[in-house]
């Protein structure tokens, strides 16, 4: 379900994975009378990486069901090294039920890292920090930026809002001046060791997991994650 991406490499359907489930029990006569599910998979099963709810589900209906469900918090990357973290905060941002992923600055990317997880998960590209900052504000959504800065609020004890975009930079430059400065706050991940700073797909799923403890709903509850 993206707009702008590129495979660099990557097979088509992702790896053989040593999961999932094999043809519907019962053959054809036995399948459910549901749209939602496809009946190649119902035929031959379903190896994909989805929770078992989703088994045999189309993709455009699974993504449709996540539409219906995604958090208000959006994830944006700047992109101006080709970083190959970008996939693994895509995986990341759809496992955690994000809104939209934004990629800033070049727009291909490698998807390796998503796992495919790319197509259930919209992806926008901006060319540059002020056309995102112009989307941001006709959005109304303010912009966290993610770094060890000085001024950093460490995230456990800073205002996260519900609705914002959660902004990430490179491995190892971190964001641009131009990144901080479009934003209206900068948190930091605190650190107990003696590397400077987290792996940037580290950090993004850690800011990620700490936005939904303070504001999603737990899955199974209501409007929650599907039974």
């Amino acid at each position: 379900m993206t707009e702008d991406s590129d495979a660099d490499g990557a097979p088509e359907d992702g790896p053989t994975l040593p999961y999932g489930v094999g043809p519907w029990p019962g053959g054809p006569g036995a399948w459910p009378d549901d749209e939602r599910y496809d009946p190649d998979l119902l035929a031959h099963g379903d190896r994909r990486n989805v929770v078992d709810a989703y088994r045999y589900w189309r993709m455009d209906a699974i993504v449709a069901d996540l539409d219906a469900r995604r958090h208000p918090f959006h994830v944006a990357i700047e992109n101006w090294q080709h970083d190959l973290n970008i996939g693994s905060i895509v995986r990341s941002a759809n496992a955690f039920l994000a809104a939209e992923v934004h990629i800033i600055g070049r727009r291909r990317w490698n998807r390796r890292g998503a796992m495919v997880t790319d197509r259930y998960q919209h992806v926008r590209h901006h060319e540059d920090v002020a056309a995102f900052r112009a989307w941001a504000d006709a959005a109304g959504l303010p912009v966290i930026a993610v770094d060890n800065v000085a001024g950093a609020v460490p995230v456990d004890r800073a205002e996260l809002p519900r609705d914002c975009v959660l902004l990430f930079g490179q491995e190892g430059p971190g964001l641009s001046p131009e990144a901080v400065a479009a934003a209206a706050g900068v948190v930091e991940i605190t650190q107990y060791g003696s590397t400077r700073s987290l792996n940037a797909s580290a950090a993004a799923a850690v800011v990620m997991y700490e936005w939904c403890r303070r504001w999603a709903q737990l899955p199974g509850s209501v409007n929650g994650r599907i039974a």
